[in-house]
């Protein structure tokens, strides 16, 4: 009686469990190669970031660290690509003044389109 009773319950268990849609696809190396891109894009940044001198040169602009790092976080791989690539095609001599420069821009655009609000003095625009 009782293994019956037992047989019933899990056969009840099983019966109740609700099987959701699975759906599986091939990824191809393009997108395997893009996923990989974007996490090495977004490591390269973060590294920049993090030294001190351009977060020196950040809070002189008053830009904070703890805002730098959401923003990079919120960036799609599309942005953080992008940005990379002005990194990269900067002259060598312009070292951390130009990088600075060009975050502060980006910063200061996407506080204009509404995207951020790291600058008081920047209203954006509706």
């Amino acid at each position: 009686m009782k293994r019956q009773w037992t047989s019933w319950t899990i056969l009840v268990a099983f019966m109740s469990v609700m099987t959701l849609p699975v759906q599986a696809a091939m990824m191809s190396t393009e997108q395997v190669v893009q996923t990989q891109q974007a996490q090495v894009d977004r490591q390269n940044l973060t590294q920049m970031l993090d030294r001190t001198d351009v977060q020196d040169q950040l809070v002189a602009m008053g830009v904070s660290a703890d805002d730098v790092q959401q923003r990079v976080a919120a960036m799609t791989d599309t942005e953080v690509a992008q940005l990379n690539g002005q990194l990269a095609d900067l002259p060598a001599g312009e070292g951390v003044l130009g990088v600075v420069a060009l975050i502060f821009v980006v910063f200061v655009i996407t506080d204009v389109v509404g995207a951020t609000d790291i600058f008081p003095f920047i209203h954006p625009v509706r």
